[in-house]
């Protein structure tokens, strides 16, 4: 069932906690986490806990966390986003401010709108949504809060929303899913499994191609970001294009695509728990 919109909406939890993650340039998503708190049930437990009635959309009652990529005061409060946090394999930097197309439209603004379209989607066919951030001129959080955010509520998936930043003629998307540290294997399969839908999803419903600079038919695996080193959920990031080609950030900058990929990464969460 393609994702409809103007359905009832369930109202989303928003949350805010102070600092944030990081997508560099040259495809790099760089952030960083604290350890996954004790007692969290495994995913598999909360899908069960929370399967659709017969008849119900498939995201009906599912519980999932949307974590916009950076935010807008994080530039003015370097103090902050450059503090080192563990994450898990090592430490990084709290968050970075992201990255911009060449006109100036700055990846952590076109984070939250995708993600704020992507609420509205969602919770159309009656998903629990939360944001890991309420705003976008505030500082963070750090990766290691917006990881223990779908942590402590147990999502059903989470998906961190980004934007790249390398060289002009790198074009396409990819989506990031864990590589296991151990802490996280348990995730990992599941992860990769949303990975894969909302590539499928993201690719038929905006027509971006895969990334020609990073990663194989879209998927690019790694172990070096703590906001899925430390995630006990199933999760993913995703980076929606480069927005220093400007074929891509002529359609990044456009709200009718903001639209689209919104739609498209609904349908990937459908497909996923369909």
């Amino acid at each position: 069932m393609r994702i409809k919109r103007g359905g009832p909406a369930v109202a989303g939890l928003a949350l805010s906690l102070g600092a944030l993650v990081a997508c560099g340039t040259g495809g790099g998503s760089g952030d960083a986490a604290q350890p996954p708190t004790a007692g969290a049930t495994s995913p598999a437990g909360a899908e069960q806990q929370r399967s659709a009635a017969p008849g119900a959309s498939p995201l009906d009652g599912k519980v999932i966390v949307i974590d916009p990529g950076h935010n807008g005061g994080n530039a003015d409060h370097p103090e902050e986003i450059n503090k080192q946090v563990e994450i898990g394999n090592g430490s990084k930097a709290c968050d970075t401010t992201g990255t911009s197309t060449d006109g100036g439209y700055a990846e952590h603004a076109f984070a939250w709108d995708v993600s704020k379209r992507l609420e509205k989607a969602l919770e159309a066919e009656g998903a629990e949504v939360t944001l890991t951030r309420d705003s976008d001129d505030g500082v963070g959080p750090c990766i290691t809060e917006r990881a223990e955010i779908a942590n402590k509520l147990r999502a059903d998936a989470a998906l961190s929303v980004h934007a790249d930043g390398t060289s002009a003629s790198g074009h396409g998307f990819h989506i990031i899913a864990p590589e296991s540290i151990g802490r996280n294997a348990e995730t990992v399969p599941k992860s990769r499994e949303l990975g894969l839908a909302l590539r499928d999803a993201f690719k038929d419903g905006t027509g971006v191609p895969y990334s020609n600079y990073l990663g194989d038919k879209g998927m690019d695996y790694r172990d070096d970001l703590g906001g899925l080193n430390l995630s006990t959920v199933p999760k993913v990031f995703i980076e929606c294009g480069n927005m220093r080609n400007a074929g891509e950030a002529a359609k990044m900058t456009d709200p009718r695509f903001r639209e689209r990929i919104a739609d498209s990464l609904a349908q990937g969460f459908e497909n996923y728990f369909a």
